[in-house]
């Protein structure tokens, strides 16, 4: 598994034009912002808006290699920890079974790797991407057995997400999710 891109780049172009460094893009607050001088982790529904050097979004990004299922539950726990100094652990549970779900699938059926985005926007709406190699779309199916390990995946995501689709790309698709904080 490949770590985020932010070990790689150490610095990042916002949108906005201007450079942040990794800990700003997973939500934390300049050194010195805190009690004592410490960095504190921003708390968005606390305080209702991104912490300086966010832009509009904080942002997890992994890359994974084919097959390697060891990694999901990497995966899960970067992403709970994500969602904890976002200031969002109520939407940990079930981001966390939905992203498993996805990057499941990705691992398993299309014999590729794949890279996995999650992006909380400034409305505090959390987006889920698990891009792959292959413009083969998911399909829904029914388990075949009332106790069958496999089969129920679409089928929760589809249950438990506010949102969800898949889109084609030329390099393959990006299945998502989306969650809202309520």
């Amino acid at each position: 598994m490949v770590m985020d891109g932010q070990a790689r780049f150490p610095r990042q172009r916002t949108g906005s034009g201007s450079w942040q460094g990794p800990g700003e893009a997973l939500g934390y607050v300049a050194p010195g912002g805190g009690p004592g001088g410490r960095a504190q982790p921003a708390r968005p529904a606390e305080q209702g808006v991104p912490a300086p050097g966010c832009a509009l979004h904080r942002r997890l990004h992994l890359a994974l290699d084919a097959a390697d299922l060891v990694a999901v539950g990497a995966v899960r726990r970067r992403l709970r920890a994500a969602l904890d100094q976002w200031g969002v652990p109520e939407l940990a549970d079930t981001a966390e079974l939905l992203t498993s779900e996805l990057v499941t699938n990705a691992l398993l059926h299309t014999g590729q790797g794949a890279v996995f985005d999650a992006v909380l926007t400034a409305d505090l709406r959390l987006r889920i991407e698990v891009q792959d190699g292959t413009a083969r779309l998911p399909r829904r199916r029914e388990p075949v057995a009332e106790y069958a390990t496999s089969g129920r995946g679409l089928l929760l995501v589809e249950a438990l997400a506010d949102d969800w689709g898949v889109q084609l790309r030329g390099d393959g698709k990006v299945t998502w999710f989306e969650l809202a904080y309520s």
